[in-house]
């Protein structure tokens, strides 16, 4: 039986990546990855020259069965994301679940992810959290966000530049013009940034200041 490693790599900056992910990667006989073009950079800068074979989101559903069954013959697969830790708001449940279905060792180094840091800096409560990852495009939006505005664990949202102002909108009228909030943006890299203040005021800074980059979003719980 074979096994299925799941291996966080850098959200930005490459120094981020542990000497037990660059072994495992080395080790196993396939990596999985979300974009080849992008994980072959990363395996080129690191000298990994196991095989790469694309598995994302349109088409992990047709592959796990046929990945499964490579495991129980007695590969050992390592699936890894763009960036950060798989499944986290990025392919790898199904599969991880179809392992776990099947009897196959799953194994789950730790690493780089966007959220522990942005919520760890926020200065916003840490000790009970929820994580909402991306709010739904359009159906159902508004009824989540009903639902969260009376949550009164801290919220860990992912959000993308172009959509970071309706947000920041949506949370000033859902939940208040005055609850605290603090953004993130860019983790690791050289222009990373965290905006903190009230939903009005970082609402106020990216309109004034157009957003760029990947955001991470922490709103203080209600009182």
């Amino acid at each position: 039986m074979g096994k299925l490693f799941l291996v966080p790599t850098p959200i930005g900056n490459l120094e981020d990546i542990t000497l037990r992910a660059i072994k495992v990667l080395k080790g196993v006989d396939l990596i999985l990855a979300e974009d080849t073009r992008t994980s072959g950079k990363l395996l080129k800068h690191f000298e990994i020259e196991t095989p790469l074979q694309s598995h994302h989101m349109h088409n992990e559903h047709k592959m796990v069965e046929r990945l499964v069954q490579k495991m129980k013959n007695g590969s050992a697969l390592a699936l890894i994301s763009d960036a950060g830790t798989p499944a986290i708001s990025d392919p790898g449940f199904l599969l991880t679940r179809a392992c776990v279905e099947n009897g196959i060792e799953v194994e789950c180094l730790p690493g780089a992810t966007a959220f522990v840091p942005a919520l760890v800096n926020s200065g916003l409560p840490n000790d009970r959290f929820v994580f909402e990852g991306f709010l739904p495009i359009k159906k159902g939006r508004q009824t989540r966000l009903q639902l969260l505005a009376d949550e009164a664990r801290t919220l860990v949202f992912y959000e993308s530049p172009h959509k970071l102002l309706k947000t920041l909108t949506q949370f000033v009228e859902y939940f208040g013009p005055d609850r605290k909030v603090s953004v993130s943006r860019e983790l690791t890299k050289m222009y990373e940034e965290t905006i903190r203040g009230t939903t009005t005021e970082v609402l106020q800074h990216f309109t004034d200041k157009p957003p760029k980059g990947e955001f991470v979003i922490v709103v203080d719980g209600k009182k």
